[in-house]
């Protein structure tokens, strides 16, 4: 049957907008289409979210590569359990903190990659109704990833008029949002923020946690995506701040979404996990409850081939040293790019939002729709992200990167702007 006379089985269930065209792959697919056409040095796509080498090809560490194709039929056929198997929580804790380990009571869970770690922090730690509170600048699908389990984002102005970290901004907000509810959950994407490449220093921390230390009788969790903490820098420096969420204010509860996609390149393996700083063990025991519930009532098992490769390099010195001298060859390309458009930028007189490291660099544009369509003109393809343009510097090579500020400032004044 068609049309009127055929029955609907799905529900919306508040979603909006179903079926409608992924924009995201919209104009991914123009690209695409674009380069066949005219070839790969005729076009610049910045809408890959992913690193890439100079041809054009995913980067995928060798290193990595040779652990998966050593692993045995029981590690990729077997069940894992639940929570994840005894040798990944530790190799995930490694992995994290290195040999820095917090003075915390450590609880953690495999989830399938940092989505999956986000998803069972929101619904274990808030309640159907509860707004999260994030930055205005964020990773788009946390909105989908509440809204999907009944909650809602809900943001700050992440930088001021210095820009810097809008510490008045997030009172502000955190505080309306405790008028309504008794407890509260922050994602704090830092370092290499997406989209903007922005890290929290730790004046930044300090000043986030004494906002949260003067609301001593309401409850805030604060969930840390370090999604692209091992392509940030100096993997010591950019850890500092785990010193930070040691022994946080009692009402204060630290969650960390570790992703192995970008620092270990398995981005199809799944692989994540959720932990939790508590300042005791009862709290880290109420985590690791509450955990077990979560993942088997969402997808039971993980994916114990993944868990086994990072098990395999942590527990090994000279796997993990293999794969971080790899991983820094790659890193100090991507800081060329990123240094390389922010010269641009300068040069272009194109104002962008504070970027340090990572994979992607945000320029803040009032008609960022009209814009992307008059860049298309140019063969430059990017993401609109509603007040702003995301370049992936992660997947276009530094001469790319160079080029696409004066480009971008130029279609800009071609929209007015």
């Amino acid at each position: 049957m068609k049309g009127e006379d055929r029955m609907i089985f799905a529900k919306e269930n508040g979603r909006k907008n179903i079926g409608a065209p992924d924009k995201l792959f919209g104009v991914s697919q123009k690209a695409k289409a674009k380069t066949a056409a005219l070839g790969r040095d005729n076009v610049i796509n910045s809408t890959i979210g992913v690193l890439m080498n100079d041809d054009g090809d995913l980067v995928v560490l060798d290193s990595v590569t040779e652990c998966i194709h050593k692993l045995k039929p029981e590690d990729y056929a077997a069940y894992a359990p639940i929570l994840g198997t005894p040798d990944y929580i530790e190799a995930v804790k490694k992995a994290v903190f290195l040999d820095e380990m917090p003075n915390s009571f450590l609880e953690a869970c495999y989830t399938p990659g940092g989505t999956g770690a986000i998803r069972n922090a929101i619904s274990a730690y808030t309640a159907v109704g509860d707004k999260v509170l994030t930055s205005d600048w964020h990773w788009s699908p946390y909105s989908i990833i509440a809204s999907e389990i009944g909650r809602e984002i809900t943001t700050y102005k992440l930088f001021d008029n210095d820009r810097k970290f809008n510490v008045d901004s997030f009172e502000d907000s955190l505080l309306k949002l405790l008028e309504t509810q008794e407890q509260v959950l922050v994602i704090v994407n830092t370092p290499a923020h997406n989209p903007t490449g922005y890290t929290f220093t730790l004046e930044d921390w300090d000043n986030l946690i004494s906002v949260v230390k003067k609301l001593h009788d309401k409850k805030v969790v604060i969930l840390t995506d370090i999604a692209y903490l091992d392509f940030a820098g100096d993997a010591a420096e950019y850890r500092k701040f785990f010193k930070k969420l040691e022994n946080p204010p009692a009402n204060m509860l630290p969650l960390i979404a570790f992703s192995a996609s970008k620092g270990y390149t398995m981005y199809g393996m799944r692989l994540g996990a959720l932990i939790c700083m508590a300042p005791d063990e009862e709290t880290a025991k109420e985590f690791k409850d509450i955990m077990s519930v979560e993942c088997r009532g969402s997808w039971s098992n993980g994916n114990r081939a993944a868990m086994t490769v990072l098990s395999d390099i942590m527990g090994n010195k000279e796997l993990f040293a293999g794969v971080t001298d790899e991983r820094d060859i790659y890193m100090e390309i991507l800081h060329k790019r990123g240094k390389a458009f922010m010269e641009g930028a300068t040069a272009a007189d194109l104002k962008i939002c504070p970027y340090d490291s990572g994979f992607f660099i945000t320029v803040p544009c009032a008609k960022a729709e009209e814009v992307s369509e008059e860049l298309q003109k140019d063969n430059v393809y990017v993401v609109t992200l509603g007040q702003g343009i995301r370049v992936s510097v992660s997947s276009n090579t530094e001469k790319e990167c160079r080029l696409m500020p004066a480009k971008i400032k130029t279609a800009m004044a071609r929209c007015g702007l």
